[in-house]
């Protein structure tokens, strides 16, 4: 069976979009390979890295990456994750079906005491549409 790939676009590649890349790999690598990438890369956040520990799925090797190095690559699914047409949320030609969702971006909001609070909430969030949408029990595909 070959896997279908999905690539998870956000405009800086620094938490929502790597967090569903986490998920897809972790939990349905045996169906999907998950990447991701951002028209404007910057650094993984630390919070997205601790939050997707706290879950047990380990991401502190991933790295931000921008939409230009997978420009000649094809996908079975494109799916972007920005959170308001304000964003600026990339666009990929190479894919076969494209999704959107939307979810908050965690790195915009602060929280004095912890401001891991968001990531933890977005994380949820992905978890559970990416279950939603992908796993064999809720898989739209």
């Amino acid at each position: 069976m070959t896997k279908k790939k999905i690539l998870f676009l956000c405009t800086h590649n620094a938490a929502r979009s790597q967090m569903a890349d986490g998920f897809v790999n972790a939990q349905y690598g045996d169906r999907y390979e998950g990447y991701s990438a951002g028209n404007e890369p910057t650094e993984v956040h630390p919070c997205a890295v601790l939050v997707m520990a706290e879950a047990g799925i380990d991401i502190s090797s991933y790295r931000a990456k921008s939409l230009d190095g997978f420009r000649e690559a094809s996908f079975d699914f494109v799916v972007t994750m920005c959170a308001d047409a304000e964003e600026n949320c990339p666009v990929f030609p190479g894919g076969m079906t494209y999704l959107h969702h939307r979810f908050a971006d965690p790195v915009a909001v602060t929280q004095d005491k912890d401001q891991c609070v968001p990531f933890r909430q977005v994380r949820d969030q992905i978890r559970r549409w990416i279950g939603a949408t992908f796993s064999s029990v809720g898989a739209k595909f």
